[in-house]
């Protein structure tokens, strides 16, 4: 394994100031970055459609990093990371167990994000002994209502944004309500915090590998979720346009045991609109 920075086991930086680190997996660099107390299971997070490390919510990064030792990493192909980004979920989640494995890792608890979801379910049902806990939010399962339409979704409102000026997640992340609205804002200039040493964009090919990827996981049969047999934390918004909560609804009533959070008047991005009551109950959970 090599980095290109090793911090103090007690380093209490920011998410917004973390160095962005480099690990060779079988010969191709990934890119990520961690952050708070390097002792125990780490958390791992894995992004959205479209997403490079600076797609992170600070809130929540630095929230979980408050206690736990959180790792964000760019998937082959995406943002600074080398390589070709896989066209199906189970490619880039035998990428995201590589990089887990350069690291040095055995056991991890895995958070994932709508995309990211699906990738971590892939991982538990395919790798079920390097999974400690997991956290499913704004995501469903292979085969869910609505998921092999987010292609046109998107399109649609990646126009809708460029004609009004704004990032397309101020329409795909929330709800229209002021409450929606107002968290959207907030959400984005969040984003904006990390001034330096910023990761690339996310190239055309790679996304298009994503949507492609996407929806080819809409389509495909339903998995055994019954097979899941560790902790598993279920949240999203009640009004998720993008992976409809329908399917985070289905995702709790399939695993067995998981604990469901559903946020009222928010959408995809629930999670982000809701960090002040998400992140303990993520810390509970993963430190219960």
């Amino acid at each position: 394994m090599t980095r290109t920075f090793n911090p103090s086991p007690h380093s209490r930086v920011s998410f917004q100031d973390a160095p962005t680190l480099s690990v060779d997996v079988g010969g191709t660099a990934f890119v990520y970055r961690e952050l708070g107390p390097r002792t125990g299971v780490p958390v791992i997070l894995l992004n959205h459609l479209g997403a490079q490390l600076d797609n992170f919510d600070p809130r929540i990064v630095d929230g979980l990093a408050a206690t736990r030792w959180v790792i964000a990493f760019d998937n082959r192909g995406i943002g600074a990371s080398a390589g070709k980004t896989p066209s199906t979920i189970s490619g880039m989640a035998r990428d995201a167990v590589a990089f887990i494995r350069a690291l040095g890792f055995e056991e991890v608890d895995l958070f994932g994000f709508s995309l990211g979801g699906f990738v971590a379910q892939e991982i538990v049902l395919s790798e079920p002994r390097l999974v400690r806990k997991l956290i499913l939010s704004g995501t469903g399962p292979a085969g869910g209502q609505g998921i092999d339409k987010v292609t046109p979704l998107t399109i649609m409102d990646m126009i809708k944004g460029a004609l009004t000026f704004r990032d397309a997640k101020y329409y795909l992340f929330f709800t229209t309500t002021p409450n929606g609205r107002r968290a959207a804002r907030a959400f984005l200039e969040r984003l904006k915090e990390r001034r330096t040493n910023r990761d690339k964009p996310i190239s055309l090919s790679a996304f298009g590998a994503q949507l492609k990827a996407i929806r080819a996981y809409g389509l495909q049969a339903p998995q055994d979720l019954g097979a899941i047999n560790i902790p598993v934390l279920v949240a999203n918004g009640d009004q998720d346009r993008m992976v409809p909560s329908a399917n985070t609804y289905d995702l709790a009533r399939r695993i067995p045991g998981a604990q469901l959070v559903i946020y009222p008047d928010a959408g995809h991005g629930g999670i982000f609109q809701n960090y002040a009551d998400f992140v303990p109950k993520a810390l509970s959970f993963v430190e219960a």
